[in-house]
């Protein structure tokens, strides 16, 4: 990499900057930052835990960035206008945009690999560093959220994993565009469906994405990416499907509420998997980590016998604790397949769903809106109880032509229970009201990591 060994990270608390900071940290780099988060006192323990990694920290203001021979390194979404940026521009710093250092250092890699899709791309990522982990290979692992298995008292924020070895696990995301910067050697398509961009754009990014890899792991059960490995040789494509032909299968499914066991036959052989995350979707995810995992150069039996020991990521349908027999769950699902595969999986066993969505923002509610209502009108049950707050929104310019309160209406309008309560305190405290013993609550949205301390102040309102 280039000579320049000092790096400013403008939103280092960001669930995507937070870990490539603490990698370039554990390689030597003298990193820096600033957050608004840090500046608003909010989730001081991410910050105290920067520090004690021997990052730097400073307010929002510009007096971090003094230097020509600084990197800045900032997300899509920070505006020129921000005072870090002014003083980068009045400096002569290099800037950067996080998916331009992380690609970097990723296409340096001996190993590459690369996880994309609309869903499940943080958990295959957290299921491949734990396999090449737990079978000694050593991998450095770049996650958008923390990895429970990594995670301890000293580390309690471990969404990044640097190791000795030849592999570069991470996930790539595609709302920006971003993904066409990595050159994987491994590539994982977990599913193409409406998020951030069009369809068209979707197949044209994860097309050329797969397309650039020596192999290609991707899910035949998804039409779209089916789809989209037809375009690929045979040699370079390692199919996985739940419940459907491929070269890597799953069957006999056999639910648990925080867990689920599956039959995988690969090569003309079959054995049982257990894992400790519930759903059918997190079967398709093991799949996918199994496959790759292989790719890499790992037999198929060892990759399955250690992914048996993942034990989760933080916020994906992570219990955080029962009351008075009222389960509350944290939960990243934000678009319509994540929300979709927690419903599913909610929905195997007894219970009335309560749910607080907090949307990740105005212009995704625009972007999924019939979607969104269209997958709520077919996946909550008849007794669910469904509220929204308003979107997450920390500044900066944003056009606000759908609301919560649309969206709302919409699925009113389809004969489920919704409602719209705009302050997310509000919202929480209705929830809570509302709440009877054998109900589960579920905490749901993105972007926003005070979530996880919401959902934990319900369980303590419970409690009261």
């Amino acid at each position: 990499m280039a000579d320049r060994k000092s790096c400013f990270f403008v939103g280092i608390g960001g669930s995507g900057m937070m870990p490539l900071a603490m990698i370039l940290a554990q390689r030597g780099y003298d990193v820096a930052g600033s957050d608004r988060s840090l500046d608003q006192a909010r989730l001081p323990a991410k910050f105290e835990a920067l520090e004690r990694r021997g990052i730097r920290l400073f307010p929002q203001d510009g007096s971090g960035i003094t230097s020509p021979d600084q990197i800045v390194i900032a997300s899509a979404a920070v505006e020129d206008t921000v005072p870090d940026m002014v003083a980068a521009s009045r400096v002569g710093a290099q800037r950067m945009t996080r998916a331009e250092m992380l690609s970097r250092l990723f296409n340096e890699s001996p190993v590459r690999i690369g996880i994309a899709g609309t869903s499940g791309k943080s958990t295959v990522t957290g299921m491949i560093g734990w396999i090449l982990h737990e079978t000694g290979r050593d991998p450095t692992v770049m996650n958008g959220a923390v990895m429970k298995n990594f995670a301890s008292s000293d580390a309690p924020f471990a969404s990044a994993l640097v190791g000795e070895g030849d592999a570069f696990v991470s996930e790539v995301d595609e709302s920006d565009g971003s993904i066409a910067l990595y050159r994987p050697q491994v590539a994982v398509l977990n599913n193409v469906s409406l998020d951030h961009k069009s369809m068209d754009e979707l197949r044209t990014l994860f097309g050329d994405f797969i397309g650039k890899a020596q192999t290609a792991v991707v899910n035949l059960a998804d039409a779209e990416a089916a789809m989209l490995a037809q375009a690929l040789p045979g040699d370079r494509l390692l199919g996985f499907a739940v419940e459907a032909e491929a070269p890597l299968r799953a069957d006999r499914l056999t639910p648990g509420r925080f867990g689920i066991a599956f039959d995988l036959t690969a090569a003309g052989e079959t054995r049982r998997v257990t894992l400790n995350v519930p759903g059918r979707h997190n079967v398709a995810n093991a799949l996918a980590a199994i496959g790759a995992a292989h790719a890499a150069g790992l037999p198929i039996a060892e990759a399955a016998e250690a992914v048996q020991g993942f034990t989760g990521l933080k916020r994906r349908f992570e219990l955080v604790g029962a009351a008075k027999d009222i389960a509350v769950i944290d939960d990243f699902g934000h678009n319509p397949d994540k929300i979709a595969a927690t419903l599913d999986t909610l929905h195997a066993f007894d219970g009335r769903l309560l749910i607080l969505f907090q949307p990740h923002g105005f212009g995704p509610l625009k972007v999924m809106r019939r979607e969104l209502v269209a997958m709520f009108a077919d996946k909550l049950a008849a007794d669910d109880e469904l509220v929204l707050c308003d979107p997450a929104y920390f500044g900066g310019t944003v056009t606000r032509e759908v609301t919560s309160g649309d969206i709302v209406a919409d699925i009113a309008a389809t004969g489920k229970h919704a409602q719209h309560i705009a302050d997310r305190a509000a919202a929480a405290a209705h929830v809570v009201a509302e709440a009877r013993p054998g109900d589960r609550i579920v905490v749901m949205g993105a972007r926003d990591d005070t979530l996880s301390q919401l959902a934990q102040s319900m369980l303590d309102d419970l409690n009261k």
